[in-house]
C-alpha cells in the first residue's frame, strides 16, 4: 500500500498510522468490543467473591471462564479466517451477553459452586476475539509496509489502555455501585461495540480461499502447526500468570490492609505502566532483532515479577508494578511482531487468538492458584504465582529460540520486502 508510505523516507508514526482510510470506523468500536479481555475475570472474583466470601472459589470460577476461553478463542479465529469476522462476532456477542447476565442471575441467587462453573463456560467461550480481529484488519491493510510495526505497538498501547480502562472501571463499579455492576457493564460494552464493529464490513479482510490464493498459501492450514507460534503461545502463559497473579493478590493485599478500595488505584498503576511501555516501543529505532529482543525483554519481566512477593507496603507494591507493567508491553509487542513473520496470511486471525487464548489461559490457571495460595497463607504468597510463570516460560523461550525464525524468506523478499523497519511516535 504505496499510500501509507512517506515520501520523505521518514519512519511513519502513530498519525499517519491513523490517517490510514477507514480504520477509525473499525478502531472506536472495537475499543469497546475488547472490554471482556479486561473486565470479565476481574469482575467474576469481585461478584462470587462477595457472594461466597472465598478468593479461591472466586477464583475457581474466573479460572472455568478464562479455560473456555483460551480453548474457544482459536477455534473463533479459525472460522473467522475461513468464513469472514462478522459471521462470527455476531453470533459470538450475543450469546457472550446472554451468558454473562446468566451468570450474574446465578451468583446473586445463591447457586451452587458448581452452577456457577457451568455458567462460566459459555460466558468465557463466547469472549468476541476482537482485538486479534483489529490486528487481522491492521495486517491485511497494511502488509508489506513499515506501517506494520506501528501497527503492532499502537495495538499493543491500545491493550494495555483497556487494561487501564477496564480493571479499574469494573472493581470502580463493583465496590461502589452493586457488586455485579462490572460484569454487567462488561456485557453491554461487548454487546453494543461488537456489533457496530460487525458493522464495518468494508474493512474486513478476506477469508477462506480468497485470502491464500492473494498470498500464495496454503488454504486452512493451522497456526499451531508452526513450531514458533507454539513457542510464542507459551511466553504469552508466563504473561498471562501475571495479569491473574496481579489481579487476584492486589486484591486481596487490599482487603488484608483493610483498604479495598486501592486494588483499583494499584492495578491501574501496574497497567499504565504495560501501556506507557508500549507507547515508547514505538519511538526506539530498535537495532537488535525482534527474537533477541524479546528474551531479554522476557528476562526483565521474570526478574521484576520475581520481587512482587517481597512488597508489604502500598507504596512499594505500586513501585514495583509499575516496573512489572513496564516490562509487559515490550515483550507483547515483540510477541505479535514475530508471529506476524510466521504464519501464513490464510491463518492470521487464528494465530493472533493462540496467543490471546494463550494469555487468558495463564490468566485463569495463576487467578486459581494465587487465590488458593492467598486464602490458605496470606496475600503477598499469591505474588509467587506470576514469578514461577515468567520464570518458566523465560527457559523455554531460551531453549527454544531458533524456532522464532521467520517463514520463507523468500517469501517475504518476493513482496519487495526484504526486512520490518522500525517505526518512531509522531
Amino acid at each position: 500500500m504505496a499510500s501509507t508510505v512517506n515520501s520523505s523516507g521518514k519512519r511513519p508514526g502513530y498519525g499517519q498510522l491513523l490517517r490510514t482510510p477507514g480504520a477509525l470506523s473499525f478502531l472506536i468500536p472495537g475499543f469497546a468490543a475488547r472490554q471482556p479481555f479486561a473486565m470479565l475475570t476481574i469482575g467474576i472474583v469481585l461478584l462470587v467473591q462477595h457472594t461466597t466470601g472465598s478468593y479461591g472459589s472466586a477464583g475457581a470460577v474466573a479460572a472455568a471462564t478464562g479455560v473456555s476461553m483460551a480453548l474457544f478463542a482459536p477455534q473463533s479465529g479459525k472460522l473467522a479466517d475461513r468464513f469472514g469476522q462478522r459471521a462470527v462476532l455476531i453470533p459470538g456477542v450475543l450469546v457472550h451477553a446472554a451468558s454473562v447476565s446468566l451468570l450474574v442471575a446465578l451468583a446473586l441467587g445463591g447457586a451452587p459452586l458448581w452452577v456457577l462453573f457451568l455458567a462460566a463456560v459459555p460466558a468465557g467461550a463466547s469472549v468476541p476475539q476482537v482485538g486479534p480481529m483489529v490486528r487481522a484488519r491492521w495486517a491485511a491493510k497494511l502488509d508489506g509496509t513499515p506501517l506494520m510495526q506501528t501497527s503492532a505497538a499502537f495495538e499493543s498501547v491500545t491493550d494495555e489502555f483497556t487494561f487501564v480502562v477496564g480493571p479499574v472501571l469494573a472493581t470502580a463499579l463493583c465496590t461502589g455501585v452493586h457488586p455485579a455492576a462490572g460484569l454487567i457493564a462488561e456485557a453491554g460494552l461487548t454487546l453494543v461495540g461488537g456489533l457496530f464493529f460487525a458493522a464495518q464490513r468494508a474493512t474486513q479482510p478476506a477469508h477462506g480461499a480468497v485470502a491464500a490464493a492473494a498470498h500464495g498459501d496454503e488454504p486452512h492450514r493451522s497456526a499451531l502447526s508452526i513450531p514458533g507460534v507454539r513457542v510464542l503461545i507459551v511466553a504469552f502463559l508466563g504473561i498471562g500468570s501475571v495479569f491473574g497473579g496481579m489481579q487476584v493478590s492486589l486484591t486481596a493485599f487490599t482487603e488484608e490492609i483493610g483498604n479495598p478500595g486501592a486494588n483499583g488505584v494499584l492495578y491501574g498503576i501496574f497497567a499504565a505502566g504495560n501501556m506507557l511501555a508500549g507507547v515508547a516501543m514505538g519511538a526506539v529505532a530498535w537495532k537488535i532483532g525482534p527474537r533477541r529482543r524479546l528474551i531479554l525483554g522476557y528476562a526483565g519481566l521474570t526478574a521484576a515479577a520475581s520481587l512482587l512477593w517481597t512488597a508489604h507496603s502500598v507504596l512499594l507494591l505500586g513501585a514495583l508494578g509499575l516496573v512489572v507493567g513496564l516490562c509487559i508491553a515490550p515483550a507483547l509487542i515483540t510477541g505479535y511482531t514475530i508471529v506476524e513473520t510466521l504464519i501464513p496470511a490464510s491463518a492470521r486471525t487464528e494465530a493472533f487468538t493462540w496467543l490471546t487464548g494463550a494469555v487468558a489461559l495463564g490468566q485463569a490457571a495463576a487467578v486459581t492458584v494465587a487465590g488458593r495460595l492467598a486464602d490458605a497463607h496470606g496475600a503477598s504468597t499469591g505474588f509467587l504465582v506470576p514469578m514461577a510463570g515468567t520464570a518458566l516460560a523465560l527457559v523455554t523461550l531460551l531453549a527454544l529460540r531458533s524456532r522464532l525464525n521467520p517463514r520463507e524468506a523468500s517469501r517475504v523478499a518476493a513482496r519487495g520486502v526484504g526486512h520490518r523497519v522500525p517505526v518512531a511516535v509522531d
